[in-house]
């Protein structure tokens, strides 16, 4: 059995009693009861009356309710008998149904008082007078979808109260008035869907008391306010999917406490919705409502990755640390960037701990976690792990372009000389990673956008601040980086080959071109596939291309972090100045080893004693080898 929370009740008008239930969680029913959201339709009764498998078909936001209550209109009978005195005769009649779709109307229609159901969707109707639904009281669904409307005067429906189906989408809204739902009091289903409108008054909602269904997805709205959907109360299920919402808060959607479904465009506005049963999307590909990684796969590579680069680099920094290198300065350079990479293996541990600890309830805490300091500064980590070791392989690539393809020139740097730009590198680092903590109204919550706290995607909602200096830097400063070794790379390669054929007999490669020739290749290859998939997704995010947030978590969990794991191995493991050193230093650990085995041995004699006819060994310490064992005198 799964653990119930009980919780505590009050009293509310009319001595109904409300469920306070934890973020995250749903009540069962009348119960005093509360579930986590996981449990909400997953095929097993947990409340016992059946309270979290209610509501499971809901997955656009729009039940279909009007087939299951009112039947099919669709399916007009043309030989029933109508019931309306007055209707175009382009529309099929059936009883008080009116069916005028595709009928190639420009206005809204002249018809009788009792019509029930009114159909003018697919038609050419631009605009609707004030008296153009005058005196149809009894009208209760009216569909106005697929029209060429631009804007609603106020008060049009002012006349139809016991209108319960309000369907506007699919036309070229651009503005609605702030009285244009006055007298709507038994709406239950408003679709205003696939508009242009940019702009909700703040009160446009006032009298819709009843209103159950609300979908306004796919409209360019620029802003909603915080008290937005304040009356609704009785509001079920709420479309806001496609929309940017830059002023989201938990304050919007906290009044709607009958609210079960909500459906927005982005998986991380979820946070600011805990206690909806339903949100949309489950997942951003990076985190789900249950777990800070959203699949196995990333959680188990996520460790994997962090142990390869924190013992890799660990190691190297050690082995480099015992091994006195000729050039103490590339060596020195070597470690610097070991330490930058290491702490790509911390983030990745950290992110590896934080996706314990919220496992299982991490909607409950996404929102906090995204906004806390331990989010921002595993950001700043981040950042500068990566800022620092870009810069240190630029400055080790240049350092060796000039050694190969100008080896009797003086512009190498000494000792005082590359410890200066060493920690030059270290201080422009720390400053990119620092720079978006100084202007928080400039630059937003640039590392809390995701779960993993790394600002590789961005949306239309985050401030210009944070989008241009995104862009700055992944496309600007490592993108140049990326082409500066590239070109250095190939201009060394080319130069070393060119040598090769001018001073050697044989023009066939030699195993020494070869080793060069592949060392090279992964040197760039390993840069390519950490970065090109980067520099993708940052373009294509420049020209607003929807990303998969699978795609995302990939990037950031395993192709980002190859770098600081293959470092250790391409600048230290597999140069031939490392390997012989360490096969010399193995060779000589085995000769000393030998040694001390053969000393050990000579060194033993058989002693005779005169106490004792026995044998006894003894250590003869200053026996000459290969002196004869002689019997001591007494």
């Amino acid at each position: 059995f799964y653990l119930l929370f009980h919780i505590d009740f009050a009293r509310t008008e009319g001595s109904s009693i409300t469920s306070l239930c934890p973020k995250g969680y749903f009540p069962c029913g009348n119960l005093t009861q509360c579930l986590p959201r996981a449990f909400h339709c997953d095929g097993v009764d947990d409340c016992g009356n059946g309270a979290d498998e209610e509501n499971c078909g809901d997955t656009s936001g729009w039940a279909t309710i009007f087939g299951t209550v009112h039947g099919n209109a669709n399916n007009v009978a043309l030989t029933q008998e109508c019931f309306l005195n007055q209707y175009p005769q382009r529309c099929y009649c059936k009883e008080t149904e009116l069916d005028c779709i595709n009928a190639g109307l420009t206005s809204v229609p002249t018809v009788s008082s009792n019509v029930t159901l009114l159909f003018l969707q697919h038609n050419r109707i631009r605009h609707i007078s004030r008296k153009a639904f005058f005196g149809l009281h009894n009208l209760q669904i009216l569909y106005l979808n697929h029209n060429c409307i631009t804007t609603l005067s106020p008060g049009v429906f002012r006349d139809l109260h016991r209108l319960t189906w309000l369907i506007l989408d699919d036309n070229p809204i651009t503005r609605i008035s702030q009285r244009l739902f006055a007298g709507l009091n038994s709406l239950f289903f408003l679709d205003l869907s696939s508009n242009l409108i940019m702009e909700l008054p703040p009160h446009i909602f006032k009298d819709l008391k009843l209103l159950q269904k609300l979908n306004l997805s796919s409209n360019p709205l620029l802003y909603l306010h915080k008290n937005q959907f304040e009356s609704l109360k009785q509001l079920q299920s709420l479309d806001l999917e496609r929309i940017e919402i830059a002023s989201i808060s938990t304050r919007m959607f906290q009044p709607m406490k009958n609210l079960s479904h909500i459906y927005f465009k982005n998986f991380r506005y979820c946070s600011y919705a805990p206690h909806v049963r339903i949100c949309m999307p489950l997942t951003d590909g990076i985190s789900s409502f249950e777990d800070l990684l959203a699949n196995n796969i990333l959680r188990i590579f996520v460790w994997v990755i962090a142990f390869i680069t924190c013992f890799g680099n660990l190691f190297v920094i050690g082995m480099r640390s015992f091994i006195k290198a000729e050039n103490t300065t590339h060596a020195t350079s070597i470690k610097t960037l070991c330490c930058a990479d290491c702490l790509m293996g911390v983030y990745l541990f950290f992110i590896g701990f934080f996706d314990l600890k919220y496992r299982g309830q991490y909607q409950k805490y996404a929102l906090l976690w995204m906004e806390s300091l331990q989010c921002r500064l595993l950001g700043f980590l981040a950042m500068l792990s990566t800022e620092v070791s870009v810069l240190l392989l630029t400055y080790l690539t240049l350092e060796k372009f000039l050694a190969v393809v100008f080896p009797f020139s003086n512009i190498r740097p000494g000792k005082w000389q590359t410890s200066g730009i060493l920690i030059g590198i270290w201080i422009v680092g720390f400053l990119i990673a620092a720079i978006p903590f100084w202007k928080e109204d400039y630059f937003g919550n640039f590392y809390g956008k995701n779960g993993v706290c790394f600002p590789l995607y961005y949306d239309q909602t985050e401030a210009i601040g944070s989008k241009g200096y995104s862009l700055g830097i992944f496309l600007g400063v490592n993108l140049l980086a990326f082409l500066i070794i590239v070109f250095a790379y190939t201009i060394m390669f080319c130069s070393i080959q060119k040598t090769a054929l001018q001073t050697s007999e044989v023009r066939s490669p030699t195993g020494r071109e070869v080793a060069v020739a592949n060392r090279f290749f992964f040197i760039v290859f390993s840069d390519a596939i950490c970065w090109i998939p980067v520099f993708v997704i940052k373009i294509l995010s420049l020209f607003r291309v929807e990303i998969p947030g699978s795609l995302t978590s990939w990037v950031v969990i395993f192709f980002l972090p190859v770098n600081s794991a293959l470092n250790p191995i391409l600048y230290t493991l597999t140069t031939s100045f490392f390997k012989d050193t360490l096969k010399q230093l193995l060779h000589n650990q085995r000769r000393k080893s030998i040694f001390k085995t053969k000393k050990k041995s000579l060194s033993t004699s058989i002693v005779w004693t005169d106490d004792s006819s026995s044998l006894k060994l003894g250590v003869l310490n200053k026996i000459p080898l290969g002196d004869n064992i002689v019997k001591p005198l007494s």
